[in-house]
């Protein structure tokens, strides 16, 4: 499928900033749209849209797909990538879940919907690892049974059985993609690599909840983008796709290369495990590569020495000393 105009919801944020960059540079003509919520600070996702807002191919919407009227909105587009959910594990619980049950499940129903009424070629969705939880097997395949341990994970395998009601009753061709720990410059503050490179640059402890012998399958955001954009080209109607960087490791093995990467070690402060993280996290992207093409590129100490250098430069841009650099420069597996 050719790429001509798309949506993007989410453009803002860590992955549709980057996903949007792609697309314009491909030569696609992308409106992207963001409701700014205050899940962080505005400033950093307005300086995800620095180089955007200059291009002649964007456009930005401010609004909530919650409950903003969506009429024409689809019109003319070959593709929405729905990016845009409430995020974060570990706030799901308690009396926030309303915010989830709003951004992630009826955000993503009315968005369907609108892609039912304009017969819109493709929906190209975001959906999690977070559905496996405590998967049974490793590598997970996507015929796992999705038993997620967080009301987040939850609410992700609702966009899942959204986007197939839709397909089955409305004709809407949607695609999932169940994302593992995306990692890389512009990631969110809250998320684990953010925080234990920021902490480390600061010359802090890093602050790990548990042994730290949680496994995560981290994803180099390069690649989740190609996966995201192969998808609305080549992707099967229906279906749902790892998207995975192949490399699970212990954090306690991310440690150690923080550690090589600024040549120095680094301390780690311990604390009491918390509800909704998965044990461990490990995709088998067999049925991505086949269809796909999908073949993650970026290795995991060349994408945290990549992420380093920008949180150093976002670090120095806010007045905060650092001194140290990533010594490991951007390559590919090959």
């Amino acid at each position: 499928m050719k790429l001509e105009r798309v949506v993007v919801t989410g453009c803002a944020g860590f992955l549709g900033s980057h996903l949007c960059e792609q697309l314009l540079a491909g030569g696609t003509e992308v409106v992207g749209i963001d409701c700014f919520t205050d899940y962080y600070a505005r400033d950093l996702k307005e300086r995800n849209l620095v180089e955007l807002r200059e291009h002649p191919r964007f456009t930005l919407l401010e609004i909530d797909l919650s409950s903003a009227r969506l009429d024409g909105l689809l019109e003319g587009v070959d593709v929405v990538f729905h990016l845009a959910a409430q995020a974060g594990v570990r706030g799901s619980f308690g009396e926030t879940f309303a915010t989830y049950l709003r951004n992630n499940v009826q955000a993503t129903q009315r968005l369907l919907e609108a892609a039912a009424q304009q017969q819109l070629p493709r929906v190209v969705y975001a959906s999690s690892s977070s559905v496996y939880g405590d998967a049974e097997r490793r590598p997970t395949p996507e015929s796992t049974p999705r038993q997620p341990v967080s009301p987040y994970g939850m609410t992700k395998v609702a966009t899942e059985e959204l986007a197939g009601v839709y397909g089955r009753t409305r004709g809407v061709d949607a695609i999932g993609l169940r994302y593992f720990t995306a990692y890389g410059p512009r990631q969110r503050p809250d998320m684990a690599f953010t925080r234990f490179l920021t902490r480390s640059l600061k010359h802090e402890p890093l602050i790990v909840f548990g042994d730290g012998r949680q496994v995560r399958d981290f994803t180099y955001v390069d690649d989740v983008v190609a996966g995201t954009i192969a998808a609305a080209e080549r992707g099967t109607a229906g279906a749902v796709y790892n998207i995975g960087g192949g490399t699970p490791v212990e954090l306690l093995e991310v440690f150690e290369l923080i550690g090589e990467l600024l040549e120095r070690p680094v301390d780690v402060e311990h604390r009491e495990s918390v509800l909704g993280d998965a044990r461990a996290t490990g995709s088998s992207t067999e049925l991505a590569a086949a269809d796909l093409g999908y073949a993650p590129q970026v290795d995991l100490a060349s994408g945290l020495a990549a992420q380093l250098e920008w949180l150093r430069e976002l670090l120095a841009e806010t007045g905060v000393p650092v001194r140290d650099r990533a010594r490991v420069s951007l390559s590919s597996r090959a």
